[in-house]
């Protein structure tokens, strides 16, 4: 394999029966990926889904959360830069009136805590490149905002 091509790989299960109609058939199923354990999802509860597990929006509102603090903390280290914590409430909401339906704007609201002195500014900038280079923002037809303030320890 190239090394400017990375593979990624994901098995899911589902097991049932549809004949039971629209409205009973079970909706939970379960995905792996090496190497972590198996996740159990279903679909979101408005959909008779299981409320007890994970639903694939909040996967993609998870992963568009996840690639933006990795890609900003990558950013920070290249650049010198001591982030000592980062939080992010990531929201999103289904928009059933778009045609087709889908995703509205992920809304990444980040709070980013970095050693005193460091600039606010700098950080921020650091925030904008990382969304620019996160790669799940990239390949989501949806926009993923990113707001980000930053406190300084």
């Amino acid at each position: 394999m190239s090394t400017h091509t990375h593979a990624y790989r994901a098995r899911l299960h589902w097991d049932g029966s549809t004949a039971v109609g629209i409205r009973a058939y079970s909706r939970d199923h379960t995905a792996h990926a090496a190497p972590a354990p198996q996740v159990d999802l279903s679909a979101d509860a408005a959909f008779r889904g299981n409320p007890d597990r994970l639903n694939p929006e909040q996967l993609v509102v998870m992963a568009a959360s996840s690639c933006q603090m990795l890609s900003f903390l990558g950013a920070s280290a290249r650049a010198g830069v001591d982030v000592l914590a980062y939080d992010d409430e990531a929201t999103s909401h289904l928009d059933l009136t778009a045609r087709p339906p889908r995703l509205a704007a992920i809304r990444l609201h980040v709070t980013v805590r970095a050693a005193a002195g460091t600039d606010a500014a700098t950080v921020q900038q650091l925030a904008v490149q990382a969304h620019h280079d996160c790669y799940i923002a990239n390949s989501l037809s949806v926009p993923v905002e990113v707001t980000t303030t930053v406190v300084t320890a």
